[in-house]
């Protein structure tokens, strides 16, 4: 069965052993955990050096120079679909803001969702925002901090309130096309973003649901002061977006046409760059930006100019060239598990996976359980999503199951479980912004933790497992 590994180098003088393996995998999740959680050095930095320490051993074992650097461009060669499809993710982006499709979503958006009960509806909102803009930073930063202003002035407790919050700016980086963690996820795991959002779904609608069921159990008494009081930030956001941005019918036309063309399992660059070509088109015709300018802010991003400043941080998004950020973290973690790979070291550990995950409930439990692991000891987003993603993906493949179950549950058990630590970079800074302590408001959270026990759920039964149907699973309808 094809693991989708890279061979190991004929060089090799010296057989790795399980110690030698951890040295690489246990270190890089070390260094990354105290370099980039505590001393705030970059991801990229720590990976390179990573990168180079992996080397060293991989030199030790025999691996010269050449052979390292061959496992490195075959393991960036694998994952380049998936990095193209992030660098367009940048665009799409823009083109929909400058177009005014996303702010108009917003704004209809908030003016749907009902206000009876607060918590439901701060978890609907900052859901809503973080699914469209695809930042849950962004969200908790703009949507997040006005939400928390209304719940002070309505004696909502914080603890919940901030809760509520921060799970719904959470469901955008785990299910939103445009997110950095989630692009990450299925560049590493070389999955298909719409199917990956897809399959999520199983397991992050009930979870979803769980949250929002006991928001309205809790926050229930809350209701009548909520009714009648004044929700004057959502108000006022939403008049400058209508000031700010002409809103049509026809603006829907863009993430239309991306549904139509993901539904019909058409190709994904051409039908992201098509989606593009017509926001563009939107943002010219509908909201009188110039040509120039509108072809330029696919590349540098949408810079708003709402005359409200929350408005403009939280539409102030997109760009190829913002996107390059996740595409140079993709670019070092892909160069690191060349070099891991070209020297075997993976395979000592491989195979010691492949004796105990002998049926998907074991696979599932283990992978859950080695991003928990791996999310305790770095707090670190990427790494959640990076280590297990390497170890993990071969034994599904070997098992015939399809990558977007390994990303499901690398969503379900490590992305959104971040802002849920206090030594996370997630913690800190949902805790500042909102000010409130991480182990006051994370057992409100609900959706950042139910989602383990429905992933867990899936692995036992069998439910929702898919197969692996192409070999190229960046390929819709994988």
């Amino acid at each position: 069965m094809d693991t989708g590994l890279i061979a190991p180098s004929p060089e090799l003088k010296r057989t790795p052993t399980l110690a030698h393996s951890l040295i690489p995998i246990v270190g890089t999740a070390l260094l990354i955990g105290v370099g980039f959680g505590v001393y705030k050095i970059k991801v990229e930095v720590m990976l390179v050096i990573a990168t180079a320490l992996t080397g060293g051993l991989a030199r030790w074992l025999g691996l010269g120079w050449r052979e390292m650097q061959a496992g490195m461009l075959q393991s960036i060669m694998k994952g380049m679909p998936a990095m193209l499809i992030v660098v367009v993710v940048g665009a799409l982006i823009a083109s929909w803001l400058a177009a005014g499709t996303i702010p108009m979503i917003i704004y209809y958006g908030l003016g749907m969702i009902s206000p009876r009960m607060f918590l439901v509806t701060a978890s609907l909102a900052t859901g809503l925002v973080s699914c469209l803009t695809g930042t849950g930073y962004g969200t908790i930063g703009t949507v997040g901090v006005a939400f928390m202003g209304i719940a002070h002035g309505l004696g909502v407790p914080a603890g919940p309130a901030a809760g509520a919050l921060v799970a719904g700016a959470y469901l955008g980086d785990k299910i939103s096309p445009f997110a950095a963690n989630a692009n990450f996820a299925v560049a590493v795991a070389r999955v298909n973003i719409y199917d990956h959002i897809r399959h999520c779904l199983w397991t992050t609608v009930p979870a979803f649901g769980v949250g929002l069921v006991a928001y309205a159990l809790v926050g229930g008494h809350h209701a009548a002061i909520v009714v009648h009081g004044s929700l004057a930030a959502d108000d006022e956001v939403r008049q400058a977006l209508a000031k700010a941005f002409v809103f049509s019918p026809w603006l829907l036309l863009p993430p239309l046409l991306t549904l139509v063309l993901a539904i019909g399992n058409r190709p994904v660059l051409p039908g992201m760059l098509l989606s593009v070509a017509v926001a563009v088109v939107l943002a010219v015709v509908v909201q009188g930006v110039p040509v120039v300018d509108a072809l330029n802010i696919t590349v540098a991003g949408y810079t708003p100019h709402t005359g409200l400043a929350l408005v403009d941080r939280l539409l102030a998004q997109g760009g190829m060239e913002a996107m390059m950020h996740v595409t140079l973290i993709a670019l070092c973690a892909f160069a690191f598990s060349g070099v891991l790979q070209k020297a075997g070291l993976l395979e000592p550990v491989l195979q010691r996976l492949f004796k105990f995950t002998t049926n998907t409930s074991r696979l599932v439990a283990a992978t859950a359980a080695g991003c928990l692991v791996v999310e305790l000891m770095t707090g670190a987003a990427f790494v959640c999503i990076l280590l297990p993603s390497e170890l993990f993906g071969p034994v599904y493949r070997r098992l015939g199951l399809a990558g977007k179950n390994l990303t499901r549950v690398v969503g379900d058990c490590g992305i959104v479980g971040v802002p849920l630590l206090p030594w996370s970079i997630a913690g800190a800074f949902m805790s500042g912004t909102l000010g409130v302590p991480v182990m006051t408001y994370a057992p409100w959270a609900v959706f950042c933790y139910a989602g383990v026990a429905f992933t867990l759920l899936a692995g036992l039964t069998g439910l929702t497992m898919a197969p692996r149907i192409n070999e190229d699973e960046t390929q819709p309808g994988s």
